[in-house]
């Protein structure tokens, strides 16, 4: 099932624990924020950054961003207790870890039940095990709330004992078969953090690789990233041009029931309406059009 096209250019990361995060975060033009429970809060604040998130959420206040909550593992001794108030909770969708196995998304949608309607599944692709399933797990959006992947490419750096580089060439195929997958299935699919937050040069570069691969965004860890990352995955003016060339070339009289016809001195055909309709579609959930 194909989502409603909604900005998530931009997923920012903060930790659940710091209320002059939560407040910031209200403030910042990130399209996604997700809340943290889990890397970014230690041991001894997990309980304290359960209930600052679901405060959150009730306060609510955060405009058209998308609110998101990363919950600990079920396996760990947190996970259970932050899946149920999640669940009372309701924000856009919850985000869990380390995600191996068909059974652990279908049980995370069974730790969900008492969730609202709304309340989506979002899972880390970041753990070796689950790259041979990729299209298997994405296949549970048939029958689950699981509705999008997001790239760990730190833990499956650590993972695979291999060096995430500015190229991270050890992961451009699970670049691919991560999108492949996601796209088969009509998943939301968000790129993995880039580490160097002071350099935004290696940031844009690293955003723009993710968009080369068809990404509809990349989370984000320090707030200076979000500008940047909006710009990336933002359509061009040149895209925005020729989007709208294509579709009102389509549309004249003489053109009714082509399949293909010439557009600025080249050729165009239905696949590339269709690509120019997303742009422009995408351009009107940005402006809040849609």
């Amino acid at each position: 099932m194909i989502q409603p096209i909604r900005p998530r250019r931009s997923a920012l990361y903060l930790p659940a624990s710091n209320p002059k995060a939560l407040a910031k975060a209200r403030t910042l033009p990130a399209d996604v924020v997700i809340l943290d429970l889990e890397d970014s809060v230690a041991p001894e604040h997990k309980a304290e950054a359960r209930a600052m998130a679901v405060v959150a959420v009730a306060e609510d206040g955060f405009g058209r961003r998308e609110l998101v909550i990363r919950a600990n593992g079920l396996g760990t001794s947190w996970g259970e207790d932050d899946l149920s108030a999640i669940a009372a909770a309701g924000p856009d969708a919850v985000l869990v870890p380390k995600v191996s196995s068909v059974a652990e998304v279908r049980a995370y949608d069974a730790a969900l039940a008492a969730a609202p309607a709304h309340t989506q599944l979002w899972i880390m692709i970041e753990t070796c095990a689950c790259l041979p399933l990729l299209h298997d797990l994405a296949a549970c959006a048939a029958e689950t709330r699981l509705s999008g992947f997001v790239l760990g490419t730190n833990d499956l750096a650590k993972e695979m004992h291999a060096r995430l580089s500015p190229a991270r060439t050890p992961f451009l195929p699970v670049l691919t078969m991560t999108v492949a997958a996601a796209r088969a299935h009509g998943l939301v699919v968000l790129d993995g953090v880039c580490n160097e937050f002071r350099d935004l040069d290696l940031f844009r570069a690293e955003a723009e690789q993710g968009l080369e691969f068809g990404f509809d965004g990349k989370t984000l860890i320090h707030p200076d990233q979000i500008e940047p990352c909006n710009a990336v995955f933002s359509p061009s003016p040149a895209e925005i041009a020729w989007a709208e060339a294509v579709e009102a070339a389509f549309v004249l009289p003489e053109n009714a029931g082509k399949g293909a016809i010439k557009v600025d001195g080249k050729m165009v055909e239905l696949l590339h309406l269709d690509q120019a309709r997303r742009v422009l579609a995408v351009v009107a959930a940005i402006s809040g059009e849609t």
